[in-house]
């Protein structure tokens, strides 16, 4: 299953200027905060949650929160993801990939994710 979104990188800006680390609390987890620097890095965040989201054909909401997802780095850099609080047994992810590019303004992201029921 495939999920992206896209997100104007001046959006997050202004959010993050009207309210702060206290904004970032209500979609990023501290480990994310902690590597998310710059605005780029923010939304594209955002988008990538949103495009998991979508790939799993939920969106985000009760069956699955921002807070669900946790996007980190690999040791190559590349841009990865897990599902917290049992929602990786819940989708029963086999195998995922993620993508998050940031160009003229925008942040992307698109989320690939093969799961028990994609796979028959």
């Amino acid at each position: 299953m495939i999920g992206i979104d896209i997100v104007a990188i001046k959006r997050i800006e202004n959010f993050i200027e009207k309210h702060g680390n206290k904004g970032l609390e209500r979609f990023l987890l501290p480990s994310e905060i902690s590597i998310a620097k710059k605005p780029q890095t923010v939304a594209g965040f955002w988008a990538a949650k949103e495009a998991i989201a979508k790939a799993l054909r939920c969106g985000i909401g009760s069956e699955l929160s921002f807070k669900d997802i946790e996007i980190y780095k690999e040791l190559t850099g590349a841009p990865a993801f897990r599902l917290l609080h049992g929602k990786e047994e819940k989708f029963e992810i086999i195998d995922s990939s993620l993508s998050i590019s940031h160009d003229g303004g925008f942040a992307i992201a698109a989320a690939f994710i093969l799961t028990a029921s994609s796979k028959s």
